[in-house]
């Protein structure tokens, strides 16, 4: 009760807010926050620059004739009333509110030659991009409102598998226009579009080029669906965002950001089909919204190797509560362009319905970047596919083991670092893991703190390259009785009030010449058939039972 008590006078005064600095170290009780902005009540209807809600007609230059004077005269309200609104790119100006009623679809044209080629930003790299359907670049005072519908027409844009539709569907695809790959796989937009795919960083701006030597691959360059680029006091609440030709929604080095009761919908097969990507982004309050994507639903991004870390934009001071999110590659997700650190993230009262991975913390060798000071309570799962709660430092890449005698990599400026997580009250029924956590022999994932967990699934918990890990009132019950726990090549690993609700062949498995000092306490042990084995180099000693 004490607990949303804080919170609710966290947010209560949202509105007036002082800018000044933080003075003491953010907590549970002294969340971060988020400026909003304000608006005039003057309201410029579209309808009066020419707009029609026809479906035909392409309403991209009256749309943003009122943009244009709503800002000019100081700002206000942007009105799209109910109607099915075909347009080309839509250009957000400061101070203006865009309020899209419930009855509005917005929909975005199909036709690419209205989409012009800019340099953008993609997976933390400065890239080649079509313009996006709705953007903002360095704008103060803004938002969009209302319970209307934006509509990406992604399914124009994006290539796609016939594995991954009916026949009727890949009959339908096949027939809308385009090229089918040799083997008969594959559908892509244009022959352009598959030559691009097999290039590459073909996106990639390269010095000395321009954006123009970039035109011949045009059609492979997907916008993201929203695009805000470094603007502050934002609002975005309410409205719909779907089928997006790539990501969805894109905020990049924003700040004092709200995002409440937004929906996100992509479908589940949509490539790269991100729900939402805060990028370098500080003081953000993500609240109340869900998502169903086709790749990764909350994510947090700061930059993608040397580019990001050359940016040095964490990603800081961000609240995400009671949000939901359905399919997606992940639901609470950090990386793995995350190059440019992300720190003071707070996550509690969300729920994950069928994804992929719950918690998905993911980087790799060359990132860089410090991940710290993440704390995250409140979280229930459902269906996860592969790991409920995963720490990974091998994201895209096979990861050999490290029980082999072989020379550890020096760390360098582009070594990762995950450190201070502090996880507690999950509950998930379902998985194929219940907790992995796997670092590099070269910079363990340090300090991760995770309490008052309880799930259901075929395995349970992996602990690799690991240090000062602490597993405290942890429930299991997993179909695979081989082991309930397996630590490789860990140090300084404390197990207390760990349970298996169905008896083990083995408590746990101790690997590895690196490993020492795990203690465990608090535990029944009995349960399993066998307290512990040690191989790989693992000596008896390492493991302290109380």
């Amino acid at each position: 009760m004490r607990f949303n008590k804080l919170i609710a006078l966290a947010f209560l005064s949202l509105g007036a807010l002082q800018a000044s600095a933080q003075t003491k170290p953010y907590s549970w009780s002294n969340l971060p926050k988020a400026l909003v902005p304000t608006f005039k009540k003057d309201t410029f209807k579209i309808v009066k620059y020419g707009a029609k809600p026809d479906g035909l007609t392409l309403n991209t230059k009256s749309i943003n004739d009122a943009i244009t004077a709503c800002s000019a005269k100081g700002g206000g309200v942007v009105l799209i009333t109910q109607g099915l609104w075909l347009t080309g790119p839509i250009v957000l100006k400061s101070n203006v509110n865009l309020h899209v009623d419930r009855a509005a679809l917005v929909l975005f044209t199909g036709d690419k030659s209205k989409y012009a080629l800019i340099e953008g930003n993609y997976e933390g790299r400065p890239a080649a991009r079509n313009e996006s359907p709705i953007a903002g670049t360095n704008l103060t005072n803004i938002a969009i409102t209302g319970e209307g519908i934006f509509d990406g027409n992604g399914e124009v844009w994006r290539a796609i598998g016939k594995d991954r539709l009916t026949e009727n569907e890949w009959k339908a695809k096949v027939a809308s226009g385009g090229v089918v790959s040799a083997d008969g796989r594959s559908w892509y937009p244009s022959e352009n579009f598959e030559k691009a795919s097999k290039i590459k960083d073909v996106g990639n701006l390269q010095a000395g080029k321009t954006i123009n030597d970039y035109a011949v691959y045009k059609d492979f360059y997907r916008p993201n669906m929203l695009v805000l680029t470094n603007c502050k006091k934002v609002l975005l609440t309410g409205s719909t965002f779907q089928n997006s030709a790539n990501w969805c929604m894109h905020t990049i080095l924003c700040e004092d950001m709200t995002i409440r009761n937004v929906r996100v919908k992509n479908p589940a097969n949509a490539q790269n089909g991100d729900g939402i990507d805060l990028e370098s982004c500080k003081n953000v309050l993500l609240e109340g919204s869900t998502f169903d994507a086709g790749d990764d639903g909350i994510c947090i991004k700061s930059g993608r190797d040397a580019d990001g870390r050359k940016r040095g934009k964490p990603t800081e001071n961000v609240v995400v509560r009671n949000n939901i999110v359905y399919r997606a590659h992940g639901g609470f997700v950090i990386g793995s362009e995350m190059s440019g650190g992300a720190r003071n993230l707070f996550v509690t009262d969300c729920t994950f319905v069928g994804t992929d991975i719950g918690l998905r913390f993911k980087t790799v060798r060359g990132r860089g970047g410090i991940v710290e000071n993440i704390y995250i309570k409140n979280i229930s799962m459902r269906n996860i596919v592969n790991e409920a709660i995963l720490f990974d430092m091998y994201y895209m890449t096979k990861a050999a083991s490290t029980l082999q005698k072989a020379e550890i990599p020096a760390v360098n400026e582009g070594t990762p670092q995950f450190r201070n997580f502090y996880v507690n009250n999950v509950s998930c029924n379902g998985a194929k893991k219940a907790i992995m956590v796997r670092g590099l022999p070269e910079m363990s994932i340090k300090n991760i703190n995770i309490e008052n967990v309880t799930i259901k699934a075929d395995m349970g918990v992996d602990l690799i390259e690991a240090k000062d890990i602490k597993l405290k009132n942890i429930t299991l019950q997993i179909t695979d009785r081989k082991h309930l726990i397996n630590i490789e090549n860990s140090n300084n690993i404390i197990l207390d009030g760990i349970k298996s609700v169905d008896p083990t062949d083995l408590f746990v498995n101790v690997a590895g010449d690196r490993t020492g000092n795990i203690k465990v306490t608090h535990t029944n042990i009995p349960d399993a058939k066998k307290r512990a084995e040690f191989n790989n180099g693992a000596e008896e000693k390492s493991l302290v039972i109380d």
